[in-house]
């Protein structure tokens, strides 16, 4: 395993998951449930960025490692699960769109797999589609989690249009990483 300052943001973007999930599960004596909802959001939107940066920075340091290029997308996969979980469980997201964005993310990670051994990893590489449908993703669990209104904006209403947009994005880039693989899926 490669120590590095990306790997090391990974890891902790994994550590952070417990922390925003824990934050719900304090009574509302403890933390007042619109501190619980900003401290989440916080903690997730941090995470989220760290997604962007330990990228970043694997390039620009030069630091890209094969546990580094493992770890990256299951750290995202976890983040992503315990946040719709956690939102469906809090009556702001609706279980068949998290079914849907979970079931694409085990889908495509397991054709990644596959397509690995077979050699052929490159012909689903992350597409331009993926890194929207992430942004999508990241924007709306985000201001699922706030739940408050911000600026006169009902976090509510958009985070819930921006996680319906985030599910079509999913269905549509599953299809496109599909279809990248049909030569090899026609094999079996």
């Amino acid at each position: 395993m490669s120590i590095n300052i990306p790997n090391l943001l990974t890891w902790l973007r994994i550590l952070l998951i417990p922390v925003f999930v824990t934050v719900f599960y304090l009574s509302d004596s403890t933390i007042p449930p619109p501190l619980k909802n900003l401290f989440a959001m916080s903690v997730f939107l941090l995470a989220s960025l760290t997604d962007w940066l330990d990228g970043y920075l694997a390039r620009k340091l030069n630091q890209t490692s094969a546990f580094g290029a493992f770890l990256d997308p299951v750290a995202d996969k976890l983040m992503v699960a315990a946040a719709l979980i956690l939102l469906v469980k809090l009556g702001r997201a609706d279980a068949v769109i998290a079914f849907i964005i979970i079931g694409r993310e085990i889908t495509i990670s397991a054709l990644r797999e596959w397509m690995a051994k077979m050699g052929e990893s490159k012909s689903v590489a992350v597409s331009m589609l993926g890194k929207i449908k992430t942004t999508f993703q990241m924007l709306a669990i985000t201001l699922l989690l706030y739940h408050e209104n911000l600026f006169g904006m009902d976090c509510q209403t958009v985070g819930s249009l921006l996680l319906y947009m985030a599910a079509l994005l999913t269905l549509w880039s599953m299809g496109y990483y599909l279809m990248l693989a049909k030569q090899q899926l026609n094999k079996i």
